[in-house]
């Protein structure tokens, strides 16, 4: 990597939060076809407040926590990658 590569907000926060949206919709296929694993009753209540075992509402709640979380890091992350590249500039 180059000093003095920046990132912007907009283009990552657009990226990761397709990303936690694939990853959910993954997730949630997953579960349906290997519904005796359990995973949904013991991973998905952790990470997605409000979520339950698949209804509609749920389902929208899940898909919205997905997008935020991809949101939130792209915030987090790309002013603090900034200022480090600054500083090492």
């Amino acid at each position: 990597m180059t000093t003095g590569t920046r990132l912007a907000i907009v283009p990552l926060g657009l990226t990761l939060a397709a990303f936690f949206v694939i990853t959910y919709l993954l997730c949630i296929v997953y579960g349906l076809a290997f519904a005796d694993q359990g995973f949904h009753r013991t991973l998905m209540p952790m990470l997605l407040p409000g979520f339950s075992w698949l209804t509609w509402p749920a389902f929208f709640i899940g898909l919205a926590w997905s997008f935020a979380f991809g949101w939130y890091v792209a915030a987090v992350f790309a002013p603090l990658f900034n200022f480090f590249v600054g500083r090492a500039s």
